[in-house]
């Protein structure tokens, strides 16, 4: 099922979701060593374009591709980036149109295989596929009780659906079209309000099902999260998240 077509659950995602990106970008630029701009790059699972315009930084042609026609309407227009609502195992290009696939907290939504092949299908020669997450820690640097709120009321009450596990190794790519040419794990902090926190929070694909799928009222969501977090932030104003997150660097081995 995807938790992400909906107007709603849309609606959400460009006031809700941090913009880290640049960080895996720039991390992505020292792996590859290009000595020029990358020609073309491909953005799959791009939601509202966040992972894509970030793109800019390392590419001159650039697509961004959802499933959701809802999260592609809200994405940053640009003349460099063209927009596609697309399966992400049926991409509506011709073979070996690529030289940089991206793809950003979205794998694990995706099926392993056929995903695979359709990335070694419109990759060149030697092009790149580089498959990356942020993971939300559940803690807060200026109160340890928060993780104890995060795992125990926030997880009990909307828990996470299932998904695939996201991994890499040598054999396992080598077996799709691919060389682990490398992996490595990154960290940052991010800073959020109250109401940044929750706008976050309400982007979770746990917050998505409820609503989406459970029909639990929105409002009654923010609701919940405003009582509760009060007293976790208490007179802070902001405070700081940990995230971390993996990089796989896969290169298309013909």
């Amino acid at each position: 099922m995807n938790f992400f077509i909906s107007k709603s659950a849309a609606g959400r995602y460009p006031k809700g979701r941090p913009y880290f990106h640049p960080l895996v970008i720039e991390r992505i630029r020292k792996f590859i060593s290009p000595t020029e701009p990358i020609n073309r790059a491909i953005d799959v699972g791009c939601g509202t374009g966040l992972s894509t315009v970030a793109l800019k930084e390392i590419a001159g042609e650039i697509v961004g591709v959802d499933a959701s026609l809802e999260m592609i309407a809200l994405a940053e227009r640009d003349e460099r980036i063209e927009y596609f609502v697309a399966d992400a195992v049926r991409l509506p290009f011709a073979e070996g149109e690529f030289d940089l696939m991206t793809l950003s907290s979205a794998f694990h939504w995706l099926d392993r295989g056929k995903f695979l092949r359709e990335a070694e299908r419109v990759l060149r020669s030697r092009g790149w596929l580089i498959i990356y997450d942020n993971y939300f820690s559940g803690r807060m640097e200026e109160n340890a009780t928060f993780e104890t709120w995060y795992r125990q009321s926030y997880l009990s009450k909307y828990p996470a659906p299932p998904r695939a596990k996201l991994t890499f190794a040598g054999e396992d790519s080598s077996n799709d079209g691919f060389h682990l040419a490398g992996q490595e794990q990154y960290q940052h902090p991010m800073s959020f309000s109250i109401e940044g926190l929750i706008d976050y929070l309400m982007t979770h694909s746990n917050v998505i099902a409820a609503v989406e799928v459970g029909g639990e009222d929105i409002n009654e969501v923010r609701r919940w999260l405003m009582e509760t977090l009060k007293p976790l932030f208490g007179n802070l104003e902001e405070a700081i998240f940990p995230f971390h997150g993996p990089i796989w660097y896969l290169q298309k081995t013909v």
